[in-house]
């Protein structure tokens, strides 16, 4: 199908942007990589009478360090997570999951702050920005916010990202000395979205966990933290019981929705299966 007809602005700046959608209102979106937004247009799923583009906006863009703190621009591409040195050396869990989404056609184009501010559950980095404790920082009339990627998600679609703000920068710690990581993702072919998947961030002191995070993609209307399973996993050694348990917790938090990917049941178990994954790759590569 063909979207119905729309105005379109290019700004040049985050503070044209925001004027723009504070003047337009609710009848505007913010058109970042497109992936999501233009399907949902042509299937006339959503009917935006304006859309403001964001790629002319060089400041949204680039990876840098910032103390202990990377900060990622928010048009920035999913190949560019991958590509960046910085990443790799100090939040690798990015590039790798990132070599992860749909295919190198969609990574030259998609962005990751499109990716989180869509509020899509079947979106990785939203789990992701979870697992690595990550904030954004929103901006809008009143001026800056920063608020954590755990809490953001409300809903399908729902998020804490108001109608005239402009999701700026995602803000991530960098990894500390001994950091393991893992996203493990179940999908029925490249391109697609995942059955279930699991981001993992954790630290080992000896033989036992000290800091460990959890999250969950595409397993309810939101992604996850499974806060119980990092509970039961604190202070333990990684072995086949505790690993049992914790992927029994996560699975109690699920609610998928049944599609062509699987019924409720079939999810649950794989979701469980991914924290497994997860926890076990991660664990290992904890240095």
């Amino acid at each position: 199908m063909i979207p119905p007809s729309f105005e379109y602005h290019a700004p040049r700046s985050v503070d044209e942007a925001i004027a723009l959608l504070s003047s337009l209102g609710g009848d505007a979106k913010l058109l970042a990589g497109g992936h999501s937004l233009l399907p949902m247009m042509k299937l006339r799923f959503a009917q935006p009478g304006t859309l403001i583009d964001l790629n002319r906006i060089e400041e949204l863009r680039g990876i840098r360090e910032q103390g202990d703190t990377v900060v990622i621009g928010a048009m920035t591409v999913e190949n560019d997570l991958i590509a960046s040195p910085v990443l790799r050396s100090k939040v690798p869990l990015l590039p790798e999951a990132a070599a992860l989404i749909a295919d190198p056609q969609v990574r030259n184009r998609g962005t990751i702050g499109g990716d989180i501010a869509h509020g899509d559950p079947g979106n990785d980095h939203p789990a992701l920005s979870i697992a690595l404790d990550a904030s954004f920082v929103l901006q809008g009339p009143k001026g800056r916010r920063s608020v954590a990627a755990d809490g953001f998600f409300l809903g399908t679609y729902m998020t804490l990202l108001q109608e005239d703000e402009v999701l700026c920068e995602i803000h991530v710690p960098a990894f500390r000395p001994g950091t393991g990581w893992a996203y493990e993702k179940l999908k029925r072919k490249t391109g697609d979205w995942a059955t279930a998947g699991c981001a993992v961030v954790l630290r080992r002191a000896g033989e036992r966990i000290e800091h460990v995070r959890i999250a969950l993609t595409n397993v309810a209307p939101m992604a996850l933290r499974a806060t119980d399973a990092e509970k039961l996993l604190l202070g333990r050694a990684l072995d086949a019981q505790s690993l049992a348990a914790a992927a029994e917790a996560a699975a109690a938090i699920c609610d998928p929705a049944e599609d062509l990917r699987g019924d409720v049941e079939y999810k649950t178990a794989m979701a469980a299966q991914m924290v497994k994954r997860a926890l076990s790759k991660a664990w290992s590569r904890c240095q």
